[in-house]
């Protein structure tokens, strides 16, 4: 539901489809395409840049990481969005990133779960079901129930990669969008789920984990005690339009990046 509001709030920002190719775009408008985790930070950048370029329309679709470069790589968006480094065959095939926010994968439980912190390796160990009860990693006994993103999302990339459980997983659930892990875990006593810092500030019915005693916060990802972290990407492909690379220009730039912490992302060019 979180997700869906999210897509209505971006029509009725944009007052134009979130689809469609770029050459069939009318007026000056600029298609982004991509990771849901980047949602917020998309969202309220293009909200700030269309409120002083009232001739330019943002126009965004929450598809996943995946989805949004293979959009990029057809020609159907101006700006993909990865929530994840991209792979060297990704960069060999013209995609170029511009890393613009760092953000923190936080470790989500519900709300009547005791766990406070988990290690790394009590993390991995959760997910690749070598500690099948919470009772294995200090919380009540009953049956862990590890909540996932689907293949090819950034997020899980990020997470799979920092804990070493690549292809290993066993998820009781495999969802695809941030809103739904969070509802799942939300939902579920037995949960354990991870999404964007950036996505679950401030929501309720949820708890964020330390991890190895580390709080993810915006000075442990920085300073890299907070070892669930990745980058979120702009990725172009060849020369953008002078009405896309007006807002790439922006977006990347110094000035917006109070706005980007505002969206609970952490700026990489700063003042």
């Amino acid at each position: 539901m979180k997700r869906m509001a999210a897509m209505l709030f971006a029509a009725v920002l944009t007052l134009l489809p979130a689809c469609g190719s770029v050459s069939e775009s009318s007026g000056q408008t600029v298609s982004v395409n991509g990771s849901t985790s980047v949602e917020r930070v998309i969202l309220t950048l293009a909200e700030r840049y269309m409120l002083d370029h009232p001739e330019t329309k943002i126009v965004y679709d929450p598809t996943g990481t995946g989805a949004g470069l293979e959009a990029l790589q057809n020609g159907v968006c101006d700006i993909a969005l990865a929530s994840r480094t991209l792979a060297p065959q990704e960069e060999a095939a013209g995609l170029q990133p511009f890393v613009i926010a760092l953000d923190g994968i936080a470790v989500l439980v519900n709300g009547a779960n005791p766990v406070e912190n988990l290690t790394v390796e009590q993390l991995a160990g959760l997910y690749t079901g070598r500690f099948a009860d919470w009772s294995d990693v200090g919380g009540k006994q009953g049956p862990a129930a590890c909540i996932g993103r689907e293949s090819g999302s950034g997020t899980r990339d990020g997470f799979e990669t920092a804990t070493g459980t690549e292809e290993a997983c066993i998820l009781a659930q495999e969802l695809t969008a941030t809103g739904a892990v969070l509802e799942a875990v939300r939902n579920n006593p037995q949960a354990v789920g991870y999404a964007s810092l950036a996505s679950v500030e401030g929501r309720g019915g949820i708890r964020i984990l330390t991890i190895d005693g580390a709080p993810c916060t915006e000075e442990t990802i920085l300073n890299g005690s907070y070892a669930l972290q990745r980058p979120f990407v702009f990725v172009t492909r060849g020369e953008l339009n002078s009405v896309a690379k007006a807002f790439f220009d922006w977006a990347v730039s110094p000035q917006a990046a109070s706005y980007i912490r505002q969206a609970g992302a952490i700026p990489t060019a700063v003042k």
